[in-house]
């Protein structure tokens, strides 16, 4: 048996000013997963969503992450800034409404993640949910709502899917930030959400591409085959194959 860890891609950010956070890519994980010699097993790796491309249009919901039969659901794009309310979408973990106040934030996907913010204060927008946590309302017309905080991977000790901040916040789970700041991507290969945009009228931001992680005791053998490069690495009395492409593994 092994111990997975599958994270989607991270949803990407609305465009115009004060738009909402992309949620985290979905974060499924569990050991005891039982496989069989010789068979190989699928792995996919979702890419993170994209910016809304043009004018009142939202972000793009990352792609799903799957590992034999277990799939984790792309994270929900943030809300355009405008015109009026608009509400994030739902996702692995859903991304945040915009600056309007009456406007909610996307739901998360259950045993995956948390919902994005609602209820923005007008001129900020909230921040994206997160794989621990659900995103933060903006709480002053200066500053987006941070994004729900990610879960750390007890097999590497590495934090993933933390919600895109909103209305110009970072992405990745970082704190609230003023509007007038730049928003950055999600971090590459963690799942996490893009950062609001915040000082103008622009485009928004892009997710983080997610992750597969499949690990077992080294007592055992190397796994038969690997395809899609996959890095491996003996930690902790484990052999860790991290997969950040698609690919598949023999056992």
């Amino acid at each position: 048996s092994v111990t997975y860890l599958v994270v989607a891609g991270g949803g990407g950010s609305g465009y115009n000013s004060a738009s909402g956070g992309g949620g985290a890519g979905g974060y499924r994980t569990a050991s005891g997963f039982a496989v069989s010699a010789g068979t190989p097993y699928t792995v996919t790796v979702g890419a993170g969503g994209g910016p809304g491309p043009s004018m009142f249009n939202d972000g793009i919901n990352g792609s799903d992450s799957v590992f034999s039969t277990i799939t984790s659901t792309g994270g929900g794009g943030g809300a355009s800034g405008a015109p009026g309310p608009r509400n994030g979408l739902a996702g692995g973990s859903g991304g945040s409404c915009n600056q309007y106040a009456s406007a909610t934030g996307g739901a998360g996907t259950a045993g995956q993640g948390n919902a994005g913010a609602s209820a923005g204060t007008v001129n900020a927008a909230g921040g994206g949910g997160g794989a621990g946590a659900v995103g933060t309302s903006a709480f002053s017309q200066y500053y987006g709502g941070a994004g729900g905080n990610g879960l750390t991977f007890s097999i590497n000790g590495v934090t993933y899917a933390g919600g895109g901040g909103g209305g110009g916040g970072s992405g990745g789970g970082n704190n609230a930030s003023l509007v007038y700041v730049n928003p950055s991507n999600g971090t590459a290969n963690t799942g996490g959400g893009a950062g609001g945009q915040g000082p103008s009228n622009t485009i928004g931001r892009s997710g983080g591409s997610g992750i597969v992680i499949v690990a077992y005791p080294n007592t055992f053998p190397d796994a038969v085959s690997t395809t899609g490069s996959p890095t491996l690495t003996n930690s902790g009395g484990n052999k860790i194959y991290t997969f950040t492409g698609s690919g598949s593994i023999t056992f």
